[in-house]
């Protein structure tokens, strides 16, 4: 039956990362047809008939919500952590940290994949997971939800409280309380970028590649691979506070969203250098990018 056109196979399957259902279809298109369907390696960077997808846009809104609750939950704990006078504030802050990146990942994951953080969609996009319209779309949902979430707080908390913690934002000058009243200081510009590029790689190396790798994802389930994730953001924050010996230091931002929100509510100080948690992590992502381009083709299995 070769002269009744194109024969394959259709069938549904999930990917790993993004959340979507695809349709992939393997067939033996004739070369002059292959020619006129194929496209543009740019096109299919871009895709930009996703801006105008609605199942896009609904995806997002998953991203808008859980980055909002994300900003809220995390920004709370590492008010109460410090709030609370305990004699092992990173060590708790860390734990409930992982627990919720968790309980967020897999309460999104079926819907937009999962992302919640702009460095998760940067390096989908970069490492060609999805398109960089896609990308565009669940970054500014994050944004929107960032600030959401930092409203939400404001809302709850007291004037002592929100002036104290700044509403718990990434913030380089930390204000802590002393004998002579409130006491700033001050981290190195420097080392907090360093410290921005660092964490943001070893976040996506040791957690995120195992979610973009379809052969690991579908090997040890969504449970496990989204708990690896919250683990390893309770590591780095654990590690990133007690390196530094800033008290009252919240640890790295490695996500932008979470730190614009309550820049742009609570402003003041929280501006002062707030390029570095978006510097940092951006730089981590291209670096991470250019590690994926390095690594054997035979041994990809994205």
């Amino acid at each position: 039956m070769a002269g009744t056109g194109p024969i394959g196979v259709i069938e549904d399957e999930e990917n790993a990362y993004t959340g979507t259902r695809v349709r992939p279809f393997v067939a033996t298109p004739r070369v002059e047809d292959e020619k006129k369907q194929s496209p543009t390696t740019l096109n299919k960077i871009l895709c930009l008939e996703e801006l105008f997808s609605l199942e896009v846009w609904r995806a997002s809104l998953a991203e808008l919500l859980g980055t909002a609750v994300l900003v809220f939950a995390m920004d709370t704990i590492v008010i109460s952590s410090y709030e609370t006078q305990t004699k092992t504030p990173h060590l708790i802050m860390s734990f409930l940290i992982a627990v919720t990146i968790t309980v967020l990942l897999l309460a999104t994951f079926p819907i937009s994949g999962g992302h919640i953080n702009p460095v998760i969609s940067l390096a989908a996009s970069l490492t060609g997971v999805i398109s960089l319209s896609r990308t565009a779309i669940y970054v500014l949902a994050q944004c929107v939800g960032g600030v959401l979430g930092a409203l939400a707080l404001q809302s709850v908390v007291n004037t002592k409280i929100e002036q104290t913690f700044s509403l718990g934002g990434c913030t380089l000058t930390i204000v802590v309380p002393s004998a002579n009243g409130p006491l700033v200081i001050r981290l190195e510009t420097r080392q907090a970028l360093w410290l921005e590029i660092i964490c943001t790689f070893v976040f996506l190396f040791a957690s995120i590649w195992i979610a973009f790798d379809k052969r690991q994802a579908k090997h040890l389930g969504r449970v496990v691979v989204c708990s690896i994730i919250g683990v390893v953001v309770g590591l780095i924050v654990f590690i990133s506070t007690t390196v530094t010996s800033t008290k009252g230091y919240a640890g790295v931002g490695i996500n932008p969203a979470r730190c614009l929100g309550p820049a742009l509510i609570r402003g003041g100080h929280l501006w002062n250098r707030h390029w570095v948690f978006w510097a940092g992590p951006v730089f981590a992502c291209v670096a991470f990018a250019l590690y994926t381009k390095l690594i054997p083709s035979q041994l990809l299995h994205n």
